[in-house]
């Protein structure tokens, strides 16, 4: 998976409460596998998912956001390693 650009119309409603990224889950990912990834991701890190935007070829675009905190906004920022 590979951190990405925001599809057209997902940068809209953004709030400044939350820390946001978008990734892409390339086709060869099956749902399941995506779908564990992701919940490592919430468990562990705090991520949650937003939206979801799935594609002809079989790839996915997702949008993930967690709570800003005063901790996490003083140290360098953390990325999911997805």
């Amino acid at each position: 998976m590979q951190r990405g650009r925001m599809p057209e119309g997902w940068d809209k409603d953004l709030s400044d409460d939350y820390e946001w990224i978008p990734l892409r889950l390339p086709p060869d990912l099956t749902r399941i596998n995506a779908s564990t990834r992701l919940s490592i991701e919430a468990e562990y890190r705090g991520w949650e998912l937003t939206r979801v935007r799935l594609y002809t070829d079989g790839s996915r675009r997702v949008l993930l956001r967690r709570k800003k905190s005063a901790i996490r906004g003083a140290a360098i920022a953390e990325q999911p390693d997805l």
